[in-house]
């Protein structure tokens, strides 16, 4: 394994803070090695606690993912983000994402302001296509109006949010005049961040709008990611939004534990398992070992390893990118509650704190 704790570099400008949080899908998988397949019931009540730790050791954001599948336990966010509203006090709770093509914006306003209020403020929303499609056809949608759908319901969400009346009309969507939407969130506006994989047009629309964006990177090199940044940060800046409004998070594949070898140990196994098993469903070959050894490499994306590596790598992400948050999807498969629950105290105690001293 490649250890690149000994290039650990100080950035030369920094953010005035960054942001550390967690997101998840609650995987229900059946672990690879042990055989042990958690039900939905108790995958939920563990998540619970793994929010509530996320907010004691004080991480700033925990997102929750929205599918359709038998593999995960969330299909509705913002029931999930109530539930832990009531038993958290600081940590911001989003969607990661909120598959706004196959659903209703007024809806989705509705729930987040719910969420909004029961949190005292502390909801986001964020918006994407969706990695996969099965929403499409449970909710009566053509896939060939992928991108319309998504354009138009992000309009209207927008639209939402700056009036309590709202008249508006699209193509895809009954118009709504003059009607008032409740509840009103906590916040004056909630916050929604566009979330995308790596496509240029969705990158240009998130800088065009001036909103906030959020880019996965699971794979590849990090450094390759640069230009969709830089082409955020221009569109945004062509589009006469501020700068300092244009905030970028990184969502990638992480996990910490106490040596770099057990880390490696705990994560591997059913890292590889979900990543081969959705590969058959894309025609991809099956994940083996040499392939994630050089993802946790020093220029790969996954982040995995000590809390010091996982810190440098964040670092080095941070030279590259200079974003403003960072989520990490820990929980990947069907990795065992406990050792979820101390990597995010390593990640809330050690890598956290660190990271926010060197940027900030």
């Amino acid at each position: 394994m490649d250890s690149f704790s000994g290039n650990r570099r100080t950035p030369t400008h920094i953010n005035d803070t960054m942001e550390i949080g967690l997101y998840t899908f609650a995987d229900v998988a059946r672990h690879p090695t042990s055989g042990v397949k958690i039900s939905p019931e108790q995958r939920l009540r563990d998540l619970m606690e793994e929010i509530e730790l996320a907010d004691r050791v004080g991480l700033e954001v925990f997102g929750v993912g929205e599918h359709h599948r038998p593999d995960y336990a969330i299909s509705a966010p913002a029931v999930v983000l109530a539930a832990a509203a009531v038993k958290t006090k600081n940590i911001r709770l989003t969607s990661a994402v909120t598959v706004l093509s196959s659903d209703d914006p007024v809806r989705v306003f509705q729930e987040f302001a719910t969420v909004d209020l029961l949190s005292g403020g502390r909801a986001e929303i964020m918006a994407g296509r969706g990695s996969f499609i099965e929403s499409f056809p449970l909710f009566g949608y053509d896939l060939d109006d992928y991108d319309d759908l998504f354009s138009e319901k992000l309009e209207l969400l927008l639209a939402l949010r700056e009036s309590e009346r709202v008249t508006w009309s699209g193509e895809l969507r009954a118009p709504i005049n003059d009607l008032g939407v409740y509840p009103r969130p906590s916040q004056e506006r909630l916050p929604v961040w566009i979330a995308v994989g790596g496509t240029p047009q969705s990158v240009t629309r998130a800088g065009t709008l001036g909103l906030p964006l959020a880019l996965a990177i699971i794979g590849g090199n990090p450094e390759s990611f640069a230009p969709l940044i830089g082409l955020y940060r221009e569109s945004g800046r062509r589009a006469g939004h501020d700068a300092s409004k244009l905030k970028v998070s990184i969502n990638s594949h992480a996990y910490v534990a106490d040596t770099a070898e057990q880390a490696v140990s705990e994560f591997f196994p059913p890292y590889a398992e979900v990543m081969s098993r959705i590969g058959r469903e894309r025609g991809w070959p099956p994940t083996t070992r040499g392939q994630f050894d050089a993802m946790i490499s020093a220029r790969g994306a996954l982040l995995v390893g000590s809390p010091q590596q996982v810190i440098d790598k964040i670092l080095r992400e941070h030279e590259i990118f200079r974003h403003d948050r960072f989520l990490a999807q820990m929980a990947l498969g069907a990795m065992p509650h406990a050792q979820i629950m101390h990597a995010i105290e390593l990640l809330g105690t050690v890598v956290a704190p660190a990271v926010r001293a060197a940027v900030g």
